[in-house]
């Protein structure tokens, strides 16, 4: 297929599959015209792609997936090295949680003492924290 029948499939723009081509994300062939050439296996990965970007995975984190890919497996979730880069992403998920829990606990701390403060009862510290 060409370049604008995969990024009709694919729900994405040709410049965008242009990038990805660049960024060696897609294989693409050229023909006698110089006109690129996709495949099936193209269309799979461009919509592994936006499905794991959209998931908050880096461009470059994609490749052991697109990689499965190419290598023939049905998934790109099979693959040994797919499965260690969900392993990563979800320890880094698991360290902004965390991380946004202690800031979030920071800021309820700091925003019931001054409310104390400013008050100088209990009472109306309990006013502004329900």
């Amino acid at each position: 297929m060409l370049i604008g029948e995969l990024a009709a499939l694919a729900g994405v723009s040709t410049r965008m599959l242009r990038y990805y081509d660049q960024q060696g994300l897609l294989a693409s062939q050229r023909s006698s015209n110089g006109y690129r050439r996709y495949d099936e296996t193209d269309l799979r990965a461009v919509r592994q792609i936006r499905t794991l970007v959209e998931n908050g995975f880096a461009l470059e984190e994609t490749r052991p997936f697109v990689d499965c890919l190419r290598a023939g497996y049905a998934s790109a979730d099979v693959c040994a090295a797919s499965q260690e880069a969900y392993v990563r992403k979800l320890a880094d998920l698991d360290d902004g949680i965390d991380r946004l829990q202690r800031t979030r606990a920071d800021l309820a701390a700091r925003l019931a003492a001054a409310a104390q403060v400013q008050c100088g009862a209990p009472a109306c510290e309990a006013s502004l924290t329900s």
